[in-house]
């Protein structure tokens, strides 16, 4: 009887100590590594031909020159027309609430 407590003994720590031998998760730190990927800046950007934002070097030029003169283009106004009133489409901001939100 005593030899069949060993065995089984054996055979349960030998059952144990496999069951920790699972493999580990190969995705592990993956949400981690992605984001690191993703904010880290470039120092060499491949622009693939594109202008980048700005314009050539020419248009600087010109546009340094008209500063330095005092002759500088105004910028374009831009307008909408939606929601600047009842009946134009937009949305009015009336409200009737009781007021007792956070202050």
């Amino acid at each position: 009887m005593n030899s069949k407590f060993l065995a089984v003994f054996a055979l349960s720590g030998a059952a144990l100590a496999i069951s920790g031998c699972t493999p580990n998760d190969t995705t592990m730190g993956g949400a981690l590594k992605h984001n690191v990927a993703v904010q880290t800046i470039d120092p060499d950007p491949d622009y693939d031909g594109d202008k980048i934002e700005g314009g050539d070097g020419t248009h600087a030029a010109a546009a340094t020159a008209r500063y330095l003169k005092g002759s500088v283009k105004e910028p374009v106004t831009l307008t909408t027309t939606a929601g600047s009133g009842a009946g134009s489409g937009g949305s009015s901001g009336s409200s009737s609430g009781t007021g007792s939100g956070p202050r």
